[in-house]
């Protein structure tokens, strides 16, 4: 099963409702309509996210069952700002926090940004400081 973000969703995930839990929040995330139910659990498996919330966000009405869409393969390829962001914020996190102290206030700049659009703002810091070449797994996540 395939389920999307509704309107009530997205507005209440922006207005940091607290229908939401922090680990239904990253859950939320992921439900972009093309990944199945269970890629959405599996990856947020760790956080400890089951069943149970993905029930909650659709009783509240924050998700709904996505509707099967003939996409061309170019829209089904191209990744929500959402999905990079949840991807690529991990990679970042990881990068400046290897670099102790002298990137302390790039990595609070990476664990502050909410969005894609202020990540992605950061990758030209965050290469000048890690180098070009071990940015690449972060430049593939928001850019890919």
């Amino acid at each position: 099963m395939k389920y999307a973000k509704t309107e009530a969703g997205q507005q209440a995930f922006k207005q940091r409702s607290p229908l939401l839990s922090a680990r239904q929040r990253s859950a939320f995330i992921l439900f972009d309509g093309v990944k199945t139910l269970e890629q959405v659990l599996a990856a947020t498996a760790g956080l400890g996210v089951t069943q149970a919330d993905v029930d909650h966000m659709l009783a509240q009405g924050l998700l709904a069952v996505s509707e099967p869409q003939a996409a061309s393969p170019a829209a089904l390829s191209a990744r929500a700002p959402q999905v990079r962001y949840a991807e690529a914020w991990p990679v970042a996190t990881r990068l400046t926090a290897s670099l102790g102290l002298r990137g302390f206030k790039l990595n609070l700049a990476v664990e502050a940004a909410t969005g894609y659009e202020e990540l992605l703002a950061l990758l030209p810091k965050i290469q000048e400081a890690v180098g070009a070449k071990a940015c690449g797994e972060l430049e593939q996540a928001l850019k890919g």
